[in-house]
């Protein structure tokens, strides 16, 4: 067994939108990404007042890529031209697969709206490789009662979405993605095969990993190994992950994630002639 070493940390960027709290931590300045994870928003934490607009992110197109979304708190509403439809409360997540194209809208349900709370959301971006690029769309919406839980350490509990026996999603990349949570003094070995890539980011609170000190809201790049050495004094929660690399030709263009320049000017195309459909 060997663990991983810390190799550089990268601090989100705050980039508000609209009222809407935000921090990226991924793609950094110097962290284009980590493949295949593309992008990752931090929305939040903030407590919405009564009578509010909720979230900004109305109609709009993806292809090429899959959406992985953690409501840590608050709540969303989906809708997208595939007749994908729900609402997903606090500690759920929702798994989207743009594949050859959709239009969706994530937005706060109307009693959200009326009343206000608390509001803490993740969304990750996760790539496809060329042959699954085209591959038809998908929607599936994981209650927190479904996450596959399981505590790994001493103080040290995890639910997992995708990527084991266990978990409700069943990736077509077979990207293992999870929500661990280390209470004060907690400390854990996770598991993180050899070859595969990592991502770790410090949600809220700050962990000690490879004996460094990781701030909040920070993207740790790891080197390999096959275990990460996690620990926390005053208590954290880590956005983990780790996928094979992909290794392809990375061309994006706004919600378009392809592999050449044409490809990108083809999804334009189709989604201006109403190929992805409509809400």
């Amino acid at each position: 067994m060997s663990n991983r070493e810390v190799l550089s940390l990268h601090r989100a960027v705050r980039d508000d939108i609209q009222d809407l709290v935000t921090r990226r931590p991924l793609p950094a300045p110097d962290l284009p990404q980590v493949d295949p994870f593309l992008f990752l928003n931090h929305h939040g934490p903030q407590t919405y007042p009564p009578k509010n607009n909720g979230l900004p992110f109305g109609p709009h197109p993806h292809r090429g890529f899959e959406t992985v979304t953690f409501i840590l708190e608050g709540s969303l509403a989906h809708h997208d031209s595939g007749s994908g439809a729900s609402v997903v409360e606090a500690g759920g997540v929702q798994w989207i697969t743009a594949g050859s194209g959709l239009v969706h809208a994530e937005l706060s349900p109307d009693e959200f709206k009326r009343t206000g709370g608390p509001l803490e959301i993740l969304q990750l971006w996760v790539n496809l490789p060329a042959r699954l690029k085209m591959t038809e769309p998908a929607y599936v919406p994981v209650a927190a009662t479904k996450m596959a839980s399981s505590e790994p350490g001493d103080g040290v509990s995890m639910l997992t979405v995708s990527g084991t026996k266990e978990a409700p999603i069943r990736s077509r990349t077979d990207v293992m993605l999870a929500i661990v949570s280390i209470e004060p003094g907690g400390r854990a070995d996770l598991p993180a095969p050899s070859g595969r890539n990592v991502l770790c980011y410090t949600v809220g609170g700050e962990a000690t990993i490879d004996e460094k000190a990781i701030g909040e809201h920070t993207l740790v790049k790891l080197s390999d190994g096959d275990r990460i050495e996690v620990s926390s004094e005053n208590g954290c929660r880590i956005l983990f992950g780790h996928a094979s690399p992909i290794g392809e030709p990375v061309v994006a263009h706004g919600p378009f994630v392809m592999n050449t320049e044409a490809e990108i000017a083809q999804a334009v195309r189709d989604y201006r002639a109403g190929r992805f459909g409509g809400l």
